[in-house]
């Protein structure tokens, strides 16, 4: 069964280029256009990594990562962080597992989700 990733990109052409890399590499993709209830998301549709923008309409994609940690349920689930800004410091303190500043190579992003998930 393949891994499954969130991605949460309110971009429409970031999201696709995402989903589509993801997809080739065999990942199933699934996408949240409501930040909302991240929580309640996670609960009903469970996932094996993240990948997030920080800067999402109407949500900040740190404070959705920092509120889905106090939720010890999700703990397991690895957690990237993308941004045009490095807010590498900011987004590990507060709860994401890495960080890759845009614009980035797809096998960064594929490297870092390998080692993500592996461990």
């Amino acid at each position: 069964m393949p891994k499954t990733i969130l991605v949460l990109e309110d971009e429409e052409v970031l999201y696709q280029l995402v989903h589509d890399l993801l997809s080739f590499e065999g990942y199933a993709v699934s996408r949240l256009t409501d930040f909302t209830n991240l929580v309640g998301e996670l609960a009903a549709r469970p996932v094996d990594a993240i990948v997030a923008d920080v800067n999402l309409r109407g949500a900040n994609g740190i404070d959705l990562v920092e509120a889905m940690r106090a939720h010890p349920e999700f703990n397991n689930i690895y957690v990237l962080l993308t941004s045009g800004i490095d807010y590498r410091q900011d987004a590990i303190a507060r709860g994401a597992d890495d960080f890759l500043q845009k614009p980035y190579m797809p096998d960064e992003l594929m490297n870092l989700l390998a080692h993500g998930l592996a461990g």
